[in-house]
């Protein structure tokens, strides 16, 4: 069980989405603290109750909550009810309004929950560590009603996506395609250019630590923990890191095998930097404050290792 969230301003056009569905493809299962008589009217009491809070822009909170196709046949209605009830007061939203539609369109069971983020005391109800906690109530839920725990990206129909969902899954399958392969940062950034993704890294303030990661292809910039959380500048890292203590002990191992260099993997990720900068960028979105910024990064680089 996963759950996916995406905040809105506009009741009605989350409520057709769900219910726009072809015949028989979607159907209403439960609605808390709201009557559902008419589509309309639904989005027009919904709309109301967040009209005590007008200045919350996005009231609107659309959680879809999938399943793995092999718990098809034990996810009855009144079952993905009962699992859907338990995450909304888990998640702090029982005491509002929310309308649960199934959808039967793909092979997978799933829900559509249109939720009011302005609960019926007429106050907002918090979304800090919203990602986070619905990881961890899902991750529960799985356990409790043995479910079959999911497996993430990796079962993703990649055919069916488009736009930026296209680009990231992409991405995302570039990078573990080159991870392993990838001796030190330098090998690891020029194998994604060849695939058509550049990479840059972000730096604290005015230092040369790095603390983040970007990837852009085709215009489409992400963040390394946006496309996944094995993908943040820390967990690659590591990952790399790995690469390069099992070369040493396969180096070890072979009688006449030469040391590796280990100040070698210091000054990697300048070179990785020195890379990036003359890396040619996807057209229509080079940055030239990014450019002079990548040069910069590059010269302090170069300064350190003469050091």
């Amino acid at each position: 069980m996963i759950a996916k969230i995406i905040k809105g301003a506009d009741f009605g056009g989350v409520i057709n989405y769900m219910l726009s569905k072809d015949q028989g493809k979607a159907k209403v299962l439960a609605s808390n603290n709201i009557g559902f008589i008419d589509q309309n009217l639904c989005a027009h009491e919904f709309a109301l109750q967040a009209s005590m809070r007008p200045n919350v822009q996005k009231p609107v909170c659309h959680t879809i909550l999938s399943f793995s196709a092999s718990d098809a046949e034990r996810l009855t209605d009144d079952v993905m009810v009962k699992i859907a009830n338990e995450y909304l007061e888990k998640m702090g939203y029982g005491n509002t309004q929310s309308l649960i539609v199934r959808h039967s369109d793909r092979q997978h069971p799933h829900l559509h929950i249109c939720i009011n983020r302005i609960g019926n005391d007429g106050k907002t109800i918090s979304d800090r560590n919203e990602k986070y906690r619905s990881t961890k109530i899902c991750r529960e839920l799985t356990e409790r009603y043995d479910l079959t725990l999911g497996e993430g990206k990796k079962a993703v129909n990649r055919h069916r996506l488009r736009g930026e969902d296209k680009f990231r899954y992409e991405i995302f399958d570039a990078i573990n395609a080159v991870l392993p392969q990838s001796k030190n940062w330098k090998d690891f950034v020029t194998d994604l250019n060849k695939q058509g993704i550049a990479t840059r890294f972000k730096t604290k303030g005015n230092t040369d630590v790095v603390q983040g990661i970007i990837f852009v292809k085709d215009g489409f910039s992400f963040s390394g923990s946006k496309i996944d959380c094995s993908c943040s500048f820390s967990r690659l890292n590591a990952e790399i890191e790995r690469n390069i203590q099992q070369a040493q002990q396969h180096l070890l191992k072979e009688p006449m095998a030469h040391s590796i260099d280990e100040s070698r993997f210091a000054s990697d990720l300048s070179d990785a930097l020195g890379e990036v900068f003359t890396m040619p960028m996807p057209s229509g979105s080079v940055d030239v404050d990014e450019l002079r910024f990548q040069k910069k990064l590059r010269n302090r680089a170069n300064r350190k290792r003469r050091i």
